[in-house]
């Protein structure tokens, strides 16, 4: 008998996972909660939302569900894992406890003090007046994050003195993203990328590198974004960097959760800098990224239902074999994003974008509307090509991305454009 897949959440990420669980032929039947327009051609959407965790629990039980994937962090913030394990139900994904690594800035900062991973110098402040001092005696940029989730928003450089008092005011005294703490982190330079790695407890196991573009605009300008595209490999990232990366960054964090009784089971995501002093850590993330996964799951070749079925059980972890192939995605947004956008844009042309066999649409932001598909987000559609260079894959993407018809969608030309020649 084949098995059947919750996969928890409604974005791109999601649009992946689920594209990856439906080439494994140990799979037979995948549900997403809350799913897109997009998703409903591989798996069956059921209409509730990723925090709703009782209802998807009850959903899981009442469904005979074997194995829950999890995208979103606010899920896992949420404790989906906490109370589907307490349902007797395998999950994909860390505790809410292990998810702190993403959901407090001050948690990861602490964490990787402790065993000695390279990151950025630091302070924590909750009263406004005393960050305001510290800030005010450094230098500029400094950057200012918010300590807790704030959907990607929550982290400001700030170039000079007037920006820094107007985004701490708006963290400390406007509570604009809740109440919480202001960590004061030293600016860093150099190329920033993205290493997800399969964690169970001490075993890690790294994915292909990728790299994202936040600003909404080409060269790099405009304001930041959830991520405009992506692609792999990096060029400028060596195999002593990644092997100093996995061996002195993401594999002491897995053991020292493991010492601290909070094991990480899932994806641990690192968004690490390649600094002129060598690689630090900006931030980690406790899932799967977006849009970076787009790029990287899918030259992904072991079957994902064994390697996400290994790490929910503990179980040996099947060898993982990548595609040596590069991709590049870009990521179509709505006119507006990050600020606010009209919902509802009928989408045209997927079906021409997507007669190239090296093409792929994931579906961020859509909702079927009269049998159309709509625009139903800020970040809507990522078209993805692969080929054996990355200049090719931006060809292949970008001449898919020509074919898609919709007045209110814009989208960066220049994704990957420092490593192209």
């Amino acid at each position: 008998m084949g098995h059947k897949v919750l996969v928890v959440g409604g974005g791109g990420r999601c649009h992946a996972i689920v594209d990856a669980l439906s080439r494994s032929p140990k799979v037979e039947k995948i549900y997403c909660a809350p799913g897109n327009a997009g998703i409903a051609a591989q798996a069956e959407c059921v209409p509730v939302k990723d925090v709703q965790v009782d209802d998807l629990r009850d959903f899981a039980l009442a469904n005979g569900i074997d194995l829950t994937v999890v995208g979103p962090e606010s899920a896992l913030a949420a404790g989906i894992t906490d109370v589907f394990r307490s349902a007797g139900l395998r999950i994909f994904g860390p505790t809410r406890a292990a998810a702190a690594i993403e959901s407090s800035k001050d948690f990861a900062k602490r964490l990787m003090s402790k065993c000695g991973v390279p990151t950025a110098g630091y302070r924590t402040f909750s009263d406004y007046a005393e960050a305001h001092e510290h800030v005010m005696k450094g230098s500029f940029p400094v950057v200012l994050k918010y300590d807790g989730l704030a959907a990607g928003k929550g982290v400001v450089i700030a170039e000079t003195p007037q920006e820094a008092e107007a985004a701490l005011k708006d963290m400390l005294l406007d509570d604009r993203f809740g109440k919480g703490k202001v960590v004061v982190e030293e600016f860093l330079t150099g190329p920033e990328f993205s290493f997800m790695c399969f964690v169970d407890g001490e075993k890690v196991w790294p994915m292909a590198l990728s790299q994202d573009h936040k600003r909404a605009y080409e060269g790099d300008k405009g304001p930041n974004t959830g991520g405009m595209g992506a692609y792999s490999p990096l060029p400028f990232i060596t195999p002593e960097d990644r092997e100093y990366a996995l061996e002195h960054i993401m594999k002491p964090v897995a053991g020292e959760m493991v010492a601290e009784g909070i094991p990480f089971s899932g994806v641990l995501y690192g968004g690490l800098m390649k600094t002129p002093s060598g690689i630090k850590v900006i931030e980690f993330n406790c899932r799967f990224g977006d849009p970076e996964t787009e790029v990287v799951l899918p030259l992904l070749q072991t079957d994902a239902y064994d390697v996400f079925s290994a790490v929910a059980d503990g179980t040996p972890m099947p060898e993982l074999v990548w595609s040596d192939r590069a991709s590049m995605g870009f990521v179509m947004a709505s006119k507006g994003y990050p600020g606010s956008y009209r919902k509802g844009c009928p989408i045209e042309g997927l079906e021409d974008a997507l007669s190239d066999p090296d093409v792929r649409i994931y579906h961020m932001g859509t909702a079927m509307k009269d049998g159309m598909t709509c625009v139903n987000g800020g970040r809507v559609l990522m078209v993805i090509g692969f080929a054996d260079t990355l200049r090719q894959a931006h060809d292949k993407a970008l001449e898919a991305v020509g074919k898609i018809r919709c007045a209110d969608l814009f989208w960066r030309r220049d994704i990957g454009w420092r490593v192209m020649e």
